[in-house]
C-alpha cells in the first residue's frame, strides 16, 4: 500500500512483542490480563491478543463494547462510569456477553437495579490519586455503602474495586511511578480489608495504567491488570521510562508538501485532526508535537536528533529540522511522526496500515 495521506502505520512484530511481554508478566504475577482495547480499536490487533490466550478485554465506551462483542469478544469491562442515558444499549449488551460495569455512587446502583434486564458484574471505581472520576479512596464509608448495595441485589454481582492510577503520567521518574503504584495498591488493599471485615464475601482488585504495569515487576497484589497503551507505546511512555524507542510500534506516515529552507522547516500533510494537540516540553521549553523518522524500507528508521513537529494546525504539520535533513527531504516523500499519545492518533486514524 502506497501512503498518499496521513496514515497510521503499525509494526506488527513490535506489537506482538509488547503483548507477549505484558502477558508473560501477568502470568508471572498470577493476575488476570484484561487489556484495554481503546488504544488500538482494531479487530486485527485484537486477534494478536487472542493468539496469546487473552479472552477478557476492557473498553472505554458502550459503542466500543458493541464493536468488539460483534468481533466475538464475550467478556468485556466498560472502564468508564455508567452513562444511564444509554441503558437500552447496555441492556442489549448484557444480553449478549458477560458485561462488567463501573459505578461511583449508590444513585447509579439503584438506577441499574431498577432498569437492568440481564445480570451484570458491577465494579466500584476508586480514585487513588488521579482526581478524575471514582470515589476517593479515603471515603471508605461511601465505598462500603456501594459494595453493600450491590451485594443486596439479585441482578447485580459485586466485581470488586477498580482504579486507574493515571497520575503516573505526571511522574518525573520511574521511581516515582513505582511509589504511585505502591500507594494505590496499598489504598486498595486497605479498602478490601475493610469490606471483608464488614461481611462482603469477595473483593477483587483491578489496576490499569501502562506506566505502572510496564515498570513494576511484581503485580501480584492486584487480581487483574488492564493496561492499554503498551500495545503501541508512544513518546510520552518513552519519556516516562515505560518503554524503549524500539518498543514504539506506531508512527504516522505523512506526505511532505512544502519546504521552507529559510526557516529550516518542512511542511507535511498531517495536522491536529490526525495527531491531536498532545505535546511534550523539552529542556529548551519547546513544545514537541511529535518526533520524526525517515522511511526505512516499508517502515521507519531511528528517531532523528534535532527534528520535531513544532506546531500543528488542522491539516498542516510544521517540522523543525536541520539544513542537512532538509536537503535530504523532497516534496512527495513520506516522513514518519512518532506520536506523543498513540491512543489519540489511533482514534483519529481508524484505518491503520499494519506491516509485518
Amino acid at each position: 500500500m502506497r501512503i498518499e495521506k496521513p496514515t497510521l502505520v503499525v509494526d506488527s512484530a513490535r506489537v506482538e512483542r509488547n503483548i507477549q511481554r505484558m502477558a508473560d508478566k501477568a502470568v508471572k504475577s498470577g493476575v488476570v490480563f484484561r487489556p484495554h482495547f481503546k488504544t488500538h480499536q482494531s479487530p486485527v490487533i485484537g486477534e494478536f491478543f487472542r493468539k496469546k490466550g487473552v479472552n477478557k478485554i476492557t473498553v472505554s465506551s458502550v459503542d466500543m463494547a458493541f464493536f468488539f462483542a460483534e468481533e466475538g469478544w464475550d467478556d468485556i469491562t466498560i472502564a468508564f462510569p455508567v452513562n444511564i442515558l444509554q441503558i437500552d444499549r447496555i441492556n442489549q449488551l448484557a444480553g449478549m456477553i458477560k458485561l462488567h460495569l463501573l459505578v461511583e455512587s449508590t444513585e447509579t446502583i439503584r438506577f441499574l437495579a431498577d432498569h437492568i434486564t440481564d445480570h451484570v458484574s458491577v465494579w466500584i471505581e476508586v480514585d487513588t490519586g488521579q482526581k478524575r472520576s471514582g470515589i476517593d479512596a479515603e471515603d471508605k464509608d461511601s465505598i462500603l455503602n456501594c459494595a453493600s448495595a450491590i451485594e443486596a441485589l439479585k441482578n447485580l454481582s459485586f466485581g470488586g474495586l477498580l482504579t486507574h492510577a493515571g497520575h503516573t503520567y505526571r511522574a518525573s521518574s520511574t521511581e516515582e511511578i513505582k511509589r504511585i503504584y505502591a500507594d494505590s495498591i496499598k489504598k486498595l488493599n486497605s479498602l478490601r480489608d475493610k469490606l471483608l471485615r464488614k461481611g462482603i464475601k469477595e473483593v477483587k482488585l483491578s489496576v490499569g495504567d501502562t506506566p505502572s504495569c510496564s515498570i513494576v515487576e511484581d503485580l501480584s497484589e492486584a487480581d487483574e491488570i488492564r493496561p492499554g497503551n503498551f500495545v503501541y507505546y508512544d513518546l510520552k511512555q518513552l519519556e516516562l521510562g515505560s518503554c524503549k524507542e524500539e518498543d514504539i510500534a506506531v508512527a504516522v506516515g505523512c506526505p511532505v508538501v512544502a519546504k521552507c529552507p529559510r526557516r529550516n522547516e518542512v511542511i507535511v500533510y498531517g495536522g491536529a485532526v490526525h495527531l491531536s494537540k498532545e505535546h511534550l516540553v523539552d529542556s529548551r521549553n519547546c513544545k514537541i508535537f511529535g518526533r520524526i523518522a525517515m522511511e526505512s524500507g516499508e517502515k521507519w528508521g531511528t528517531v532523528l536528533d534535532d527534528s520535531y513537529v513544532s506546531s500543528l494546525s488542522q491539516e498542516h504539520g510544521v517540522i523543525k529540522t536541520t539544513p542537512e535533513i532538509l536537503n535530504q527531504v523532497n516534496r512527495g516523500d513520506i516522513l514518519y511522526i512518532i506520536p506523543v499519545h498513540s491512543c489519540l492518533a489511533a482514534n483519529l486514524l481508524r484505518d491503520p496500515l499494519i506491516l509485518p
